[in-house]
């Protein structure tokens, strides 16, 4: 019976053992299937899948099609208009026109095209129209693009500088523990204070924060980079490093008007503000259109047909004779024979055929009083000129403003960042040396934490002021048109 049940419990153990070993596998699979995410392969997979872009290339698929639509309006219309009834009783026979008291089938109808010739130019302006509203579309989805990637490079940059953070945090963390194990020993053996190890403790407690607060702003990151890209939140990426060494040789000094001369030309913004005016121009030319008249050429083909006509073949005498008046002063009448008319159905293609009927001329339509509508239009198309020409010079101004404030902001970077480095620099020397002090007891523990909590700071100054450098660095060449990569 115990061997029995010994048997059973090693059997199960090397069933949880096996179950335990696929988990484990599963688990490094999953860990060892992570995808690495490149800067290229972010901005990639940003401009093939985000939403905003398909949107806005949407739009311009619509654009596309007025566009094409307002060079078929030159082509002239056609359409067919057929009607067929049943008329009872006493009534017109649609075909002759005459009464008769039977049950009549009719049918007509007929075929009208009509194109337009002249209306001020209407045609050709509403195509020039149309096609700078594609424009206007088109450099849109240019600046949603161009945007998106700016967007990108940011948040990628936000994860490379987080993750340094998170791991200069472990680090700390790591340290504080180290610490707090020394203070520990020292104070079992008398050497030191309680107030010296919960210093210690609350040292090791802040760091541990921090980590926790580092941890936190690289999940936020990765995932407002996933949600450029539209993955899935819960897929897991792993963001590819770039050479540290490649992110210190930045260029940072840049003159904001040589820049700006450069940027003018491509910047996504004022391209659109410039179409924009252009198309507001255009539509002057279009409202201006309605002052003249509208001349027309039209033509028309019509039949029609009754069931209740017939055809004459010919005619039959029937033999008999009527009476149709008396001789006068005697008793001879005056007779004439009868006749009988023959007839056969009216065939439905012949009736077609014969009753076809045609029309064609010119219709003239003459705006003579539209209750100033025409005037109105014209004047609010005016006036949209004028915005767009305002909103286009605006464009300029903001892209003069940011790129000066560009420029003032990466050389204040460059030395933003030169000054972190010396300051950690100097830091951890002086950390050091209060370390070795500290370990002599030379030093108390609220020094010890002081000097810690200085150079931990100043290392999470320099991790932001580098990552701060290269965006700012980045920006110029997004201004300037350059490819953006690490």
């Amino acid at each position: 019976m115990n061997m029995n049940l010994n048997i059973q419990l090693n059997s199960n153990k090397v069933f949880l053992t096996i179950v335990l070993g696929l988990l484990l596998l599963s688990s490094a699979f999953k860990a060892g299937a992570q995808e690495v995410i490149t800067l290229q392969t972010a901005i990639d997979r940003t401009l093939e899948r985000n939403l905003t872009i398909k949107q806005a290339q949407l739009n311009e698929a619509i654009d596309v099609e007025n566009y094409k639509q307002a060079k078929y309006n030159r082509l002239p219309n056609l359409s067919a208009n057929p009607q067929g009834s049943f008329n009872y009783g006493r009534s017109v026979d649609p075909s002759t026109n005459q009464f008769v008291n039977q049950t009549i089938f009719g049918l007509n109808g007929t075929i009208t095209s009509q194109v337009l010739l002249s209306q001020g130019g209407l045609l050709k302006n509403q195509i020039l129209a149309n096609k700078l509203q594609l424009d206007v579309d088109k450099s849109n989805t240019a600046k949603v693009k161009n945007d998106l990637v700016l967007n990108v490079v940011t948040t990628y940059l936000s994860v490379l500088s987080n993750q340094d953070l998170l791991k200069a945090a472990i680090q700390q963390v790591e340290l504080s523990k180290q610490t707090l194990d020394k203070v520990q020993k020292t104070f079992d053996v008398g050497n030191v204070t309680l107030a010296d190890l919960s210093q210690s403790k609350a040292q090791v407690s802040t760091a541990d924060l921090n980590q926790t607060t580092a941890q936190n702003q690289l999940d936020i990151s990765i995932l407002a980079l996933k949600q450029y890209m539209e993955m899935d939140p819960n897929t897991p990426i792993t963001i590819e490093k770039p050479d540290v060494s490649k992110l210190t040789d930045v260029k940072w000094q840049y003159d904001a008007q040589s820049v700006f001369s450069a940027a003018v030309g491509n910047n996504p913004d004022v391209k659109l503000a410039e179409v924009q005016k252009q198309l507001a121009y255009q539509n002057i030319a279009v409202q201006k259109s309605y002052y003249y008249p509208t001349l027309s050429l039209f033509g028309q083909l019509g039949s029609n047909y009754s069931s209740g006509r017939t055809q004459v073949t010919g005619t039959r005498n029937t033999g008999i004779f009527d009476t149709i008046g008396i001789v006068n002063n005697t008793n001879n009448r005056v007779i004439t024979p009868r006749y009988q008319t023959l007839t056969k159905p009216y065939l439905f293609g012949d009736q077609i055929s014969d009753n076809l009927n045609e029309a064609v001329g010119l219709s003239l339509n003459i705006p003579i009083f539209t209750k100033f509508a025409t005037r109105t239009s014209v004047r609010k198309a005016k006036i949209n000129y004028q915005i767009a020409d305002v909103t286009a010079q605006l464009a300029k101004n903001t892209l003069n403003k940011t790129i000066s404030q560009a420029v003032l902001d990466v050389k204040a970077a460059d030395k933003k960042y030169l000054s972190a480095q010396q300051t950690y620099q100097s830091n951890k020397d002086a950390y050091n040396v209060v370390q070795q002090r500290y370990t002599v007891g030379l030093v108390n523990s609220l020094d010890y934490n002081t000097s810690l909590t200085t150079l931990n700071k100043s290392e999470f100054d320099m991790i932001q002021a580098k990552y701060e450098l290269v965006f700012r660095s980045k920006i110029i060449d997004y201004y300037l048109g350059n490819p953006i990569t690490l």
